[in-house]
C-alpha cells in the first residue's frame, strides 16, 4: 500500500511540474519573450492536436509508422533470439559470429541509411532493414547472456531425466533466459520507434516521421509539435503495453522483486 501511495504521489508531482512548465511557457510566448513562430503557445499546440485527433488525420500516418515498426521489430527479434540461442549454446558459433557482432553492434544504425538507400532504394525494404538491425543487437546480447547464465545444475538434472537438446532448450534454457530476452526486447522497442521516425524523416513519403519533418520545412511549428506529442504518447503506450505483457510472461520474476 505504501509503495502504491508513493508511486501515486510521484506521478502527481511529475504531472504538476509539467503543467507549471507549460503555463510558464504559455506566459512567456504570450508576453513576446519567446518567438511564437519557433515555439508556439502550448494552448495552440493542444488545439492543433485536438483537430488532428478528432478529424482522424492521425490514422493513416500512424498506420504506416506502426506497420514499419512491428514488421521490422518482429524480424529483428526473431533473428536475434535464434542467433543468440546458437551463440550462447555453442562455442563454435560464438567464435564465428562474435567478431561480426562486435564490429556492427556499436555502429550507429542511422549511419547505414545512405548506403542502404543506394542498395535498396527509398522504399520500405530499406527502412525495415535499418530498423531490424537496430532492434537486433540488444536482443541478441541479452539472449546470449541469458543462455550462458542458465544454472548448470538445472541442465544436469535435465540430462538425468533424459532430456534431449531440444527439450532442454524448451524446458530449461528458454525459461531461464526469458527475463533477459524480454528486457532486451523492451529496449529494442524504443530503439525501433526512434529508427522508424529517423528513416521516415530521411526517406519517407508518409508516416509520422515524414509529417514532423514536413511540418518543420513548411514552418508549421504548431502542427509539428502536435505530431511530436502524438509520438510521445505512442512511445508511452507501447512501453506500458510491453510491461504488461512482460509481467504476464515472467510473473514469477516480478513476484520475487515485489
Amino acid at each position: 500500500m505504501k509503495t502504491h501511495a508513493f508511486r501515486g504521489s510521484d506521478a502527481l508531482l511529475g504531472l504538476t511540474t509539467i503543467v507549471v512548465l507549460l503555463l510558464a511557457l504559455e506566459g512567456a510566448v504570450r508576453a513576446g519573450k519567446v518567438n511564437a513562430a519557433i515555439v508556439p503557445p502550448p494552448t495552440v499546440v493542444v488545439q492543433k492536436l485536438m483537430d488532428i485527433v478528432t478529424g482522424g488525420a492521425f490514422l493513416e500516418p500512424l498506420g504506416k509508422t506502426m506497420y514499419l515498426l512491428f514488421v521490422s521489430y518482429a524480424i529483428g527479434c526473431a533473428l536475434a533470439v535464434g542467433v543468440g540461442l546458437l551463440m550462447g549454446r555453442y562455442r563454435f558459433v560464438d567464435g564465428l559470429l562474435e567478431p561480426i557482432v562486435e564490429f556492427l553492434r556499436p555502429l550507429p544504425k542511422p549511419a547505414l541509411l545512405p548506403p542502404l538507400m543506394l542498395f535498396l532504394g527509398l522504399g520500405d525494404a530499406m527502412k525495415m532493414t535499418v530498423i531490424s538491425l537496430g532492434v537486433f543487437f540488444p536482443v541478441l546480447i541479452n539472449t546470449v547472456q541469458g543462455v550462458r547464465g542458465t544454472d548448470p545444475v538445472l541442465l544436469d538434472v535435465g540430462r538425468t531425466f533424459g532430456h534431449k537438446p531440444t527439450a532442454a532448450l524448451r524446458k530449461i534454457i528458454l525459461p531461464s533466459a526469458l527475463p533477459l530476452i524480454l528486457a532486451g526486447m523492451r529496449v529494442s522497442l524504443g530503439l525501433g520507434l526512434v529508427l522508424v521516425i529517423v528513416a521516415e524523416m530521411m526517406a519517407g513519403t508518409g508516416g509520422i516521421g515524414f509529417l514532423v519533418i514536413d511540418m518543420q520545412r513548411s514552418f508549421r511549428s504548431a502542427d509539428m509539435y502536435a505530431w511530436i506529442v502524438i509520438l510521445a504518447v505512442l512511445g508511452l503506450l507501447l512501453n506500458a503495453l510491453f510491461v504488461r505483457l512482460e509481467r504476464r510472461l515472467i510473473h514469477w520474476s516480478y513476484s520475487r522483486a515485489d
